[in-house]
């Protein structure tokens, strides 16, 4: 009994202590068979910058459609297009900021 109610404890309070990068998008692109990170060198090698790459996905995610995804359109025939977020505008700043820090490969590499 003790140790559902510890395991219980633990996964509650990483939900409740989790960004809202983590609850919205970690959340629900695992239970896709293409890790999150693909989805970013996509975009990055499209847009280079920061701003740029945070400004397409933005557009994307609140807006999504064929015209604007970068994803190629097996993957589209395949997974579909993203439903629309429920983020508002800072939330979603700060989920792709996030996704950015994690995921950047400025000054990272050698």
């Amino acid at each position: 009994m003790v140790k559902i109610v510890v395991i219980l404890a633990v996964f509650l309070n990483s939900f409740l202590f989790a960004s809202v990068y983590e609850k919205n998008c970690v959340a629900c692109h695992n239970k896709l068979p293409v890790s999150i990170d693909k989805y970013f060198y996509r975009y990055l090698l499209k847009y280079s910058s920061k701003r740029a790459v945070n400004d397409a996905m933005s557009k994307y995610l609140k807006d999504p459609s064929k015209d604007t995804t970068i994803m190629p359109d097996a993957f589209i025939s395949r997974f579909g297009i993203k439903k629309k977020t429920t983020l508002n505008d800072d939330e979603l700043k700060k989920a792709l900021d996030e996704y950015w820090d994690i995921y950047k490969v400025f000054g990272k590499l050698k």
